[in-house]
């Protein structure tokens, strides 16, 4: 863990609890200054009692100063309660951004849980800083008071206490130590957890079907033991520095106390001061509450680590220009993906694909047709090469302007707003509602959509849809964002055949998307025999181009398709449907 760089947020999360941290740090410096002076308050009234001197007045001065205590406290919390919320707030908004900012590279680099595990209870943690921080201060001036207080009693009683101070010193630096190492530990652990959790949680429908739910069970709770080890770790911690506080103070009392009697029998100090000077002792020796700040601190320290790890991740930088005018053609030079290992997941790719072309991408599981389309609109960088589109690298394009001209459509599609309509126009602010019944019916969303009970404008929890029918929604989203290119990711796996059929049309034909270039990753033969040519992959690599009808003959390429419902002979289709683009322009470059 970067200590340094989870110190550094710290203090930033600190200063974000705007003006209640100083709010705070008054209440809680008049509240050790109390707590300083209480005692001296305490002695001077015993001494009134024995003496005849004016109890009234040293009696009121005592339950004032009490009374001080409680609202000083009860600001405090307050305080440090709007200070914390405010700090957490930051956080968690920073660190979401950073999350969406670092883009596919995010669950690349961290796994779906511990993300939500940093960004929910890491940051509640980090956010407690400013009181933490504060009170990590004010507990040591009681302390220092309560030396210099035992020194203007008597001399002697500050020097006693001074010899054994550095014992107390030695148990607390002892303890933080070792509470740092056990925490980073812990909450590592715990998101590992939290990871697995959100695991089952995605793969519930599986888990019930195949009747694994102990198996499960024993999966997720894998760490269990683990965590249990590190959290015992830190009560024997706790527990090592209490039995040593349980013995080292009380000697150091003792000792304090009894010159304190030696030097009231010389008549050198009052009865009064005798029990100023018990209680200032045990102030000088509050080891519980520097530990306790010391184990905040340290719970603090460690969870600002786990969020600065999130947040040291560079995020994606996009460039200042705008693409140029152009039918979008888009251009793989010398693309390489490597994978956790170092490995090429997608190896040395030359790949034009001219403007205005159907493109399809086939292959079989595992040859990297969705790392293909995720380089084609950015959703991924390559390591080594360039993506360029219209002649211009995708690094150099401002966000806004590679957004507006590259839209995708997914697999599994994630059904992002309040509303159907809301979930359409996701990316397109602006569209009308005309506009987005008419991609709807595009990808047949359209039919079913009016049959809700409040047609588009119904909300998305209210409506449970198959994932056929979430999947059109997510067509008509793309259709509706797709400026002059267009990506879909298999999105036919879900589609009946009808619907297949149907959206192929609308891919071929001349409405919305003609003139518009369509890279299309299928598994489906039907879907290859529209395209004008096929990009073949295999093992990362290009393993053949041309139209469907060219490539069918070969018996690797039919077994990486799935067989047909229909029971139609895709081949048959192929001789029209890749007569649109001659060959020799998909394949520039080496091959």
């Amino acid at each position: 863990m970067d200590r340094r760089g989870a110190d550094r947020l710290l203090l930033k999360a600190a200063r974000r609890g705007g003006p209640w941290v100083p709010v705070m740090l008054a209440t809680a410096l008049l509240l050790a200054g109390v707590y300083t002076v209480l005692p001296a308050l305490m002695g001077r009234t015993l001494d009134a009692v024995l003496s005849g001197g004016d109890v009234a007045l040293w009696l009121s001065l005592s339950v004032a100063a009490i009374a001080l205590l409680m609202v000083c406290d009860i600001a405090d919390d307050l305080a440090g309660k709007l200070a914390e919320a405010r700090s957490v707030a930051w956080l968690r908004r920073t660190l979401l951004c950073a999350v969406l900012g670092l883009g596919v590279r995010a669950t690349r680099r961290f796994t779906a849980g511990d993300l939500v595990s940093r960004l929910v209870g890491n940051t509640a943690r980090t956010g407690q800083v400013a009181s933490t921080l504060v009170w990590a201060v004010m507990d040591l001036v009681p302390p220092l008071g309560a030396v210099v207080a035992l020194a203007l009693i008597d001399p002697w009683l500050c020097l006693t206490f001074l010899v054994g101070l550095p014992v107390v010193l030695w148990l607390v630096r002892t303890f933080v130590r070792d509470a740092s190492d056990i925490n980073e530990r812990y909450f590592d652990t715990q998101g590992r957890l939290a990871a697995r959790l959100v695991d089952a949680l995605a793969g519930i429908r599986t888990i019930t079907a195949a009747g694994t739910l102990d198996r499960e069970v024993r999966r997720v709770l894998g760490p269990l033991p683990e965590l249990r080890r590190h959290g015992s770790g830190m009560w024997r911690a706790l527990a090592r520095v209490s039995s040593r506080e349980a013995l080292a103070v009380p000697l150091l009392e003792v000792a304090v106390l009894a010159v304190a009697g030696l030097e009231l029998a010389r008549g050198r100090i009052t009865p009064g001061e005798v029990l100023a000077a018990g209680e200032y002792v045990a102030l000088a020796t509050g080891i519980s509450s520097l530990v306790s700040s010391a184990h905040r601190l340290a719970l603090a320290r460690a969870t600002a680590g786990r969020v600065r790890e999130v947040l040291a991740e560079p995020p994606v930088a996009y460039g200042a220009g705008e693409p140029p005018d152009g039918p979008g053609r888009l251009e793989f030079r010398g693309v390489t993906v490597r994978g956790a290992g170092g490995e090429a997941v997608l190896a040395d790719l030359w790949l034009t694909v001219p403007g205005g072309a159907l493109v399809a991408v086939a292959g079989p599981s595992g040859s990297g047709k969705s790392l293909l389309a995720a380089l084609a609109g950015r959703l991924l960088d390559p390591d080594e090469g360039e993506v360029l589109l219209d002649g211009v690298p995708l690094r150099r394009l401002r966000r806004t302007a590679l957004r507006r001209s590259v839209a995708y459509g997914f697999e599994r599609p994630v059904l992002l707003g309040e509303t159907f309509a809301d979930a359409i126009a996701l990316g397109a602010p602006r569209a009308g509602a005309e506009e987005v019944a008419r991609q709807a019916a595009a990808a047949r969303a359209d039919e079913f959509v009016r049959r809700m009970p409040h047609g588009y404008a119904t909300r998305l929890a209210d409506a449970p849809i198959s994932g056929g029918e979430a999947q059109r929604v997510g067509l008509a989203r793309a259709f509706l964002q797709a400026g002059r290119v267009l990506v879909l990711d298999d999105v036919a796996a879900s589609l009946d055949t009808v619907t297949e059929h149907h959206i192929g049309r609308v891919l071929t034909g001349t409405g919305a998307l003609a003139g518009r270039t369509r890279l299309v990753v299928t598994h489906r033969a039907s879907t290859a025999a529209r395209a004008d040519f096929v990009v073949w992959l295999d093992a990362g690599r290009v393993r053949g181009r041309g139209t469907h009808g060219e490539l069918w003959s070969e018996p690797a390429y039919r077994a990486a398709f799935q067989p047909e419902p229909s029971g139609a002979a895709p081949g048959a289709a192929s001789g029209a449907a890749g007569a649109g683009v001659p060959r020799a322009a998909a394949a520039e470059g080496p091959a």
